[in-house]
Order: structure tokens, then sequence, then C-alpha cells
């Protein structure tokens, strides 16, 4: 395992989710926009609480990556890996129409999966 890239690619990420969470905090209806989705009070308050929990991941993915042992970082790794790459999936999932702003968020998703994957598999 390359747990260096490993390190980089969850300090990459926690600056990805916690970017995105201040983003659903405070415009949560824009973000539900770019995606197609129509938006409504509960939905709003829903990006709002995934909000909450992505500044927790984010402060989690930065904390493991600076202070975690090699094998606390491959096992974060592998959780991360599995986690981004489902990101990807639901993003395409969508149940509207998908937009530009839907892909993009699906190859982040998917770029962070592969990276994790390929810094997992190499020595």
């Amino acid at each position: 395992m390359n747990y260096r890239a490993m390190r980089k690619t969850l300090r990459a990420g926690s600056i990805v989710f916690g970017a995105s969470a201040l983003f659903l905090l405070f415009l949560p209806s824009l973000f539900l926009d770019l995606l197609g989705l129509d938006a409504n009070e509960a939905l709003i308050w829903s990006m709002r609480m995934i909000a909450i929990t992505l500044i927790a991941l984010a402060g989690n993915m930065w904390n493991n990556s600076r202070n975690s042992s090699d094998s606390g970082v491959g096992n974060v790794a592998k959780v991360m890996c599995v986690s981004a790459s489902a990101l990807g999936v639901l993003t395409l999932m969508i149940p509207v129409q998908i937009t530009w702003f839907s892909y993009l968020y699906a190859v982040i998703g998917f770029g962070f999966g592969f990276s994790y994957l390929i810094n997992i598999l190499r020595k």
C-alpha cells in the first residue's frame, strides 16, 4: 500500500467534502437546482443535515491523514474507496434528468474511489 499517497488523497478528499458541506449548508437550493432536483423545505433541510455529517467526515479524514498509523490510514482508505465509488454510482442513479453537475459530481466520486484503489494496490 502506498500510505503517503493515501494520506494525500484523504487530505484532498477532506477539502472537497468540506467545500461540499459548506455549499450544502449555505446554498442547498442551488445545489439541488444544479442536480436537477426540485427544492422543497424537507429536501433543503435534508441537505443541511447531510452538510453537518460531511463536516464531521471531512474533519475525520483530515485527522486520520495526519495522525493515524499506516494500518489505520489503510483501513480508512478502504472505507473511503467504497464510499467514494458508491457516491459516484448513486449520483448517476439520481431520479431526474442527469445534469452536467451530476456528471461532474459522479466523476469526482469515481476519481477519489480510483485514487484510493490504486494506492491500496500499490506496493
